[in-house]
């Protein structure tokens, strides 16, 4: 049975005192499958996006469960105070929270880039509040890997998202001295280059609109929206347990989608190898799916993942 869901609601959360931007949509009525109630679900975006960039994937998945999508603690449009330590160990304890004061049931947390580690490393800590999680091209470390990316690793990456005319020399400085730091970051938050980054990492830029571009320019201009962007930058915006020790943690199924195009994951066939290997050695259900995108699949396909998602969702037994 499928009814239709109320309205889109906007809603505010607080979480260690700071405000927290959220999405709730509710099917009218409660949908079971097989006699069971259907999981609820969390959307987690990554760096520098929103609860916007759910846009093509709430409408639909809305139709069958109870959808929630969240803006992190210093993105989007939930708050962004100095002071924090902005990393995953933060945005986990912010979505385990949210699940619990929220939700209040099993959730399967699905989370891109950024926000799949974070996704990851909350479902892990709920247990069995946990229905499982969905990692779209999701950000992370292994640990049998440094943890800290090279200077010359993140030269390459910043020079990717500005353009080839800055050399590397200056960009590696940016990791030492605020005022490159702020040039950067001013420069990255134009809307030319936010247009011409998102056409780097959809393969198809179909999608790529004013309305994408806008959602994240505007969350820039807050105060405290700079600091974030170093924090993150300069290689702290992912401590905590790597990968593999998460899946060792985790106690619900998994699925991997994965934007196979995506010019930001290197070596791609090697980090899905191991992505597959380490669930498979801590004994997860897990569904792996490679798909004709770039670094943003649940936007630039959203038919795709909305398919593969609700078909694998149908899989699940949740009591």
């Amino acid at each position: 049975m499928t009814s239709a869901p109320s309205a889109v609601l906007n809603a505010s959360w607080s979480h260690l005192g700071h405000d927290v931007h959220c999405l709730q949509r509710i099917p009218d009525q409660d949908v079971e499958h097989g006699g069971r109630q259907r999981p609820a679900l969390l959307l987690v975006h990554g760096f520098g996006a929103s609860t916007d960039h759910w846009r093509h994937n709430i409408p639909k998945l809305s139709l069958t469960h109870e959808v929630h999508a969240i803006d992190l603690l210093g993105f989007g449009r939930s708050a962004k105070p100095g002071g924090l330590d902005y990393g995953g160990d933060l945005w986990k304890d912010q979505l385990v929270a949210y699940v619990n004061e929220r939700i209040g049931r099993p959730t399967v947390i699905v989370g891109n880039s950024l926000g799949g580690y974070a996704a990851l490393a909350a479902a892990a800590a709920l247990e069995s509040q946990s229905a499982g999680v969905v990692l779209l091209n999701a950000a992370g470390y292994f640990s049998d890997e440094k943890f800290s990316p090279k200077p010359k690793d993140m030269s390459s990456r910043l020079r990717q998202m500005i353009g080839q005319g800055l050399s590397r020399d200056l960009v590696v400085k940016w990791l030492i001295y605020p005022l490159i730091q702020r040039m950067i970051f001013e420069n990255l938050r134009r809307p030319g280059v936010i247009r011409k980054t998102l056409q780097q990492v959809y393969i198809d830029p179909a999608n790529v609109d004013d309305d994408l571009i806008e959602s994240i320019r505007r969350p820039s201009l807050d105060p405290g929206a700079f600091q974030v962007f170093r924090n993150v930058f300069q290689a702290r915006g992912l401590r905590g347990k790597a990968i593999d020790e998460l899946f060792n943690d985790l106690q619900a199924p998994l699925l991997l989608l994965w934007g196979d195009g995506d010019p930001w994951l290197r070596n791609a066939k090697a980090k899905q190898d191991k992505f597959r290997t380490y669930a498979r050695e801590a004994s997860l259900e897990v569904k792996e799916v490679l798909l004709n995108a770039g670094h943003c699949p649940h936007d630039e396909v959203p038919d795709l993942v909305n398919s593969e998602l609700l078909e694998w969702l149908n899989g699940l037994s949740i009591a």
